[in-house]
């Protein structure tokens, strides 16, 4: 046992010396923490996109969906020729966006628009009103998060449909022009007769904006469409052939 010691004692003695650590260089250090700070970010990034995109709408529908029930509630309730239910008036639909029922309440700032519903405008032009005898019934609502009703603004053409809903009436449009891209300071768009889109005469024209291009609000996309009818609304609340 002793020999095995002393010949184990002499082997770790002759050993040579473990080498030294090598040091990173300060650069290569800084490289390396930057790159983590890169990953770090881009998780964040992807976070918060995740949550304007697609939590942002599942909130804005949620409260949407309970104004609309809140709306057909007092519709029910309230006799005949009740328009309003403080300040929503009704509910727009448009086959061609894909996007349901939605629900119009008065402005179009960002506390009633992140709620999943469109907004007629009080500023800087007036909106006219669906019942009105003639003006422009403008409209604005969110092109991609809280709800992101006009999100596929774009896939509407000339002939489709637009239809809005009150209590005792269906108001059926058509559209008939529309201007991609425009500054979001062109408020011509909004007045009562829309010269931008070709019309020189007093009428019951709607139009609809929201931003553009997708997930940014550079500028505004236009939609303009001409009242060609109104129904009264039956018992039933049988829709216009338009909605199928």
């Amino acid at each position: 046992m002793a020999a095995t010691t002393e010949h184990d004692e002499r082997s770790e003695a002759d050993a040579p010396p473990p080498a030294p650590r090598r040091r990173q260089h300060p650069l290569a250090t800084a490289v390396s923490v930057f790159g983590e700070l890169l990953i770090t970010a881009g998780v964040v990034l992807g976070l918060f996109v995740a949550y304007s995109l697609w939590w942002t709408n599942v909130l804005a529908d949620r409260e949407a969906d309970k104004q609309g029930d809140k709306v057909r509630e007092g519709w029910e309730a309230s006799g005949p020729g009740a328009l309003e239910l403080g300040d929503a008036i009704g509910f727009l639909h448009v086959p061609a966006m894909k996007n349901g029922e939605v629900l119009v309440k008065k402005g179009t700032g960002s506390k009633a628009l992140n709620n999943g519903i469109a907004g007629y405008y009080t500023e800087p032009i007036k909106s006219a009103l669906p019942w009105d005898k003639q003006g422009n019934f403008t409209l604005a609502a969110h092109r991609d998060g809280h709800g992101a009703k006009f999100h596929n603004i774009d896939k509407l053409r000339n002939g489709d449909p637009i239809v809005f809903e009150t209590k005792d009436f269906w108001y059926v449009y058509k559209v008939y022009d529309k201007l991609p891209e425009t500054s979001k300071y062109n408020v011509d768009v909004l007045q009562p007769v829309p010269k931008e889109s070709g019309r020189t005469k007093p009428g019951r024209y709607i139009t609809l904006t929201t931003c553009t291009p997708v997930y940014t609000s550079k500028y505004r996309y236009i939609v303009w469409g001409e009242l060609v009818r109104t129904e009264k609304v039956d018992k039933d609340r049988t829709k216009p052939v338009e909605l199928g």
